[in-house]
C-alpha cells in the first residue's frame, strides 16, 4: 500500500473505506436499537420491563456482530466519543486518529445514525417523526456520564492490556448491562443519540433532550479518559487497537 495512504494507526485502510465502515456500522447499530425497540413494543405492549429486555438483548448481540464486521477496517468506533478519546489518548505517542480524521469519523457516524433511524422506521412502517420523549432529567444525565465513562475505560483498558480482540463481546456485554444499571438506559453515543431523535417510537429522544445528553456523554468521556490515564499511564501506545485491532494484512 502506498505510504501516502498509510496513517499513524493500526487501521491502514484508505480513509474513504474507513468512513464507509463507520457510516454503515453506526447506521446499522441505530437500526438495531430502534428496530428492536419497535418490535419489543409491538410484541409486549403492556410490559415495559420485557420490552427493555428484548431491546437490550438485541442490542448486545447486534453491537458485537457489528464490531466484528467493521472493526478490521475502521476500528469499529461507531461512536464520536470513542473516536475523540482515541485522538486525545493517542496523540502523545503519535497514534490514534489524527484530528482531521476525527472530524470525518464523527460526520460519518452521525450521518449513518440518522440513516439507520429512517431505515428502522421504514422497515416497521412507522412514520419518520421527531421524537417527543423527554429524557433530560438529572438522573438520566448522571446515568449518561456513568455509562460513557465506563465504556471509554473498558475499551482503552482492553487495548492497553492486549485484550482488544475481546472488544466485541466485552463492549456488547457492557452496553447490555448498562441498559439496566443506568437510569438513562445507556445511550453513551452522541451519534446514536442524534439518530434516535428521528423516531417517534419506544427508542426516541426529544430534540430538547439531545444536547444535554451529548454534554453528559462528553463529560463521561472526559471522566473515562482521566481514570484510564490514572490506571494506565502508557495507554497512548495502544490507541491504534481501539476498538479492535486491525486485521493483518489489509488488502490495498
Amino acid at each position: 500500500m502506498n505510504d501516502s495512504i498509510r496513517r499513524s494507526t493500526g487501521h491502514t485502510a484508505p480513509l474513504p473505506r474507513r468512513l464507509l465502515a463507520e457510516l454503515l456500522g453506526t447506521g446499522l447499530l441505530t437500526t438495531v436499537v430502534i428496530g428492536s425497540g419497535i418490535a419489543a413494543q409491538r410484541l409486549s405492549p403492556s410490559d415495559v420491563g420485557l420490552e427493555l429486555l428484548e431491546n437490550s438483548t438485541a442490542t448486545v448481540l447486534g453491537l458485537a456482530v457489528l464490531i466484528l464486521t467493521f472493526g478490521p477496517v475502521s476500528g469499529a468506533h461507531l461512536n464520536p466519543v470513542v473516536s475523540a478519546a482515541d485522538w486525545f489518548v493517542g496523540r502523545a505517542a503519535g497514534a490514534g486518529l489524527p484530528l482531521i480524521e476525527l472530524g470525518w469519523y464523527a460526520l460519518a457516524q452521525i450521518a449513518g445514525a440518522i440513516g439507520g433511524a429512517v431505515l428502522a422506521d421504514a422497515m416497521f412502517a412507522a412514520p419518520v417523526a421527531i421524537s417527543q420523549t423527554q429524557r433530560a432529567t438529572t438522573g438520566h444525565l448522571l446515568g449518561e456520564v456513568v455509562a460513557t465513562a465506563g465504556l471509554i475505560l473498558l475499551i482503552f483498558a482492553l487495548a492497553r492490556s492486549g485484550r482488544g480482540t475481546a472488544g466485541a463481546a466485552a463492549v456488547g456485554a457492557y452496553i447490555g448491562s448498562a441498559y439496566w444499571f443506568t437510569s438513562s438506559t445507556s445511550f453513551a453515543n452522541p451519534a446514536v443519540t442524534i439518530g434516535r431523535m428521528f423516531t417517534g417510537t419506544f427508542a426516541g429522544i426529544a430534540p430538547s433532550s439531545v444536547l444535554p445528553f451529548i454534554a453528559a456523554q462528553v463529560a463521561g468521556c472526559a471522566v473515562g479518559v482521566a481514570v484510564l490515564l490514572a490506571l494506565h499511564p502508557a495507554a497512548s501506545a495502544t490507541a491504534d487497537d481501539v476498538v479492535v485491532p486491525a486485521a493483518e494484512p489489509l488488502e490495498s
